[in-house]
């Protein structure tokens, strides 16, 4: 393994286009970025003349869904990133800024309660792209979630989103049945037939939705789709499981708005070099909530954006 030669001011340059460093060579990494996990045959097949033409013919894929192409030398960084534009796709995903979205399979999966690929191409879109010369006190991670059974496990980032299907129970339509098809089907079982009449207890209830549509009577023949968001989360050295906001959103824009606001306010009230788990443990997750509610972070969106960021006394 041959020593390091490139100055590490270089080193931190490459870095931030999205080029992570071989250690103890003068290689790198390509980090490309793929939206949200999906990437179409084209860019698959440029991806891998692109890792025979410039790299060592690896392609490795990280946790966060990005794409890895490795062994490019430092004088080929230009010329790789030129060659895989040709297919609309980048480098980048690395720094103190908002990182590439992430989402799990829900618009094909069969238990998926939202679009999430085109939930998360849009925050990709408005946040990743809209936010890119924004600098944070931190990195900042957001997930997609599809529904609750936490294949993507929003809750571990800074802000997730985790679909949702609440359900409508017609209890006058409920026959008190012994073998209840909703009770049955719970997997929470939050669902019980008490009294000869189905009850739901919300405090266990996930939303997943498995049980519109099963009983016979109809009895919960309907549900409400939404958006549930969950802020502070983080996983690493030291793990902290996201909070719920109280309510559930039902309307994609307004959901989008409140994530947008927490970027604000994290931006507006986080000192550089805290996580917004520690933002939110030092202001109050009470004081978090309130502003996430109102307005007045997205009415004074350009002057936040234009200011710098605090640092520890």
């Amino acid at each position: 393994m041959s020593a390091l030669t490139i100055s590490p001011e270089e080193v931190k340059r490459v870095k931030g286009l999205g080029f992570l460093n071989n250690k103890g060579t003068d290689n790198f990494s390509a980090r490309v970025l793929t939206v949200n996990g999906k990437i179409t045959a084209a860019q698959h097949r440029c991806l891998a003349d692109a890792a025979e033409l410039f790299g060592n013919g690896i392609i490795t894929f990280t946790t966060r869904l990005s794409v890895e192409v490795q062994g490019i030398p430092f004088d080929k960084i230009e010329d790789f990133r030129k060659y895989i534009a040709k297919e609309g796709l980048e480098t980048g995903g690395t720094g103190a800024k908002i990182r590439p979205i992430v989402s799990c399979k829900g618009t094909t999966c069969q238990y998926g309660r939202l679009d999430s690929f085109k939930v998360s191409e849009e925050m990709h879109h408005r946040f990743f792209e809209g936010y890119k010369g924004v600098a944070l006190p931190h990195k900042f991670k957001m997930a997609v979630g599809g529904c609750p059974n936490n294949c993507m496990k929003p809750d571990l980032n800074d802000v997730g989103i985790i679909g949702q299907l609440v359900p409508i129970h017609d209890i006058e339509k409920c026959k008190g049945c012994k073998k209840c098809k909703i009770e049955q089907v719970c997997p929470m079982h939050a669902c019980k037939v008490v009294d000869k009449k189905i009850t739901r207890d919300t405090n266990v209830c996930n939303n997943c939705g498995r049980c519109v549509g099963k009983c016979p009577f109809g009895v919960v023949d309907e549900g409400t789709y939404g958006y549930k968001i969950y802020v502070g989360g983080r996983w690493g050295k030291k793990i902290s499981i996201g909070k719920p906001l109280s309510k559930i959103f039902t309307d994609l824009d307004e959901a989008l708005n409140v994530i947008e606001k927490t970027i604000l306010l994290y931006k507006n009230q986080g000192i550089k070099g805290e996580r917004f788990e520690e933002t939110i443990k030092r202001i109050g997750f009470e004081n978090v909530e309130k502003q996430l509610f109102s307005d007045e972070l997205l009415d004074k969106k350009e002057e936040i954006l234009n200011q710098e960021l605090a640092t520890a006394k």
